[in-house]
């Protein structure tokens, strides 16, 4: 299992309606906040949930 802390910048397999796959995680625990790169929104989302369309994490705040 993949660990997701605040600050990473993850890949999603499919793409958000303005066209952009990459999201910046702003919250983690029992649900995940997330922010699209291209427009800005913000969506939570369960952990499994985000788990499961997961691709890859791009950028990992260290």
């Amino acid at each position: 299992m993949q660990k997701i802390n605040v600050g990473d910048i993850i890949t999603l397999k499919k793409p958000h309606p303005c066209g952009s796959y990459d999201w910046k995680v702003i919250r983690t625990g029992a649900d995940i906040k997330l922010q699209c790169i291209g427009c800005d929104r913000v969506v939570m989302l369960d952990r499994p949930t985000v788990m499961k369309r997961l691709k890859r994490i791009k950028q990992s705040k260290e």
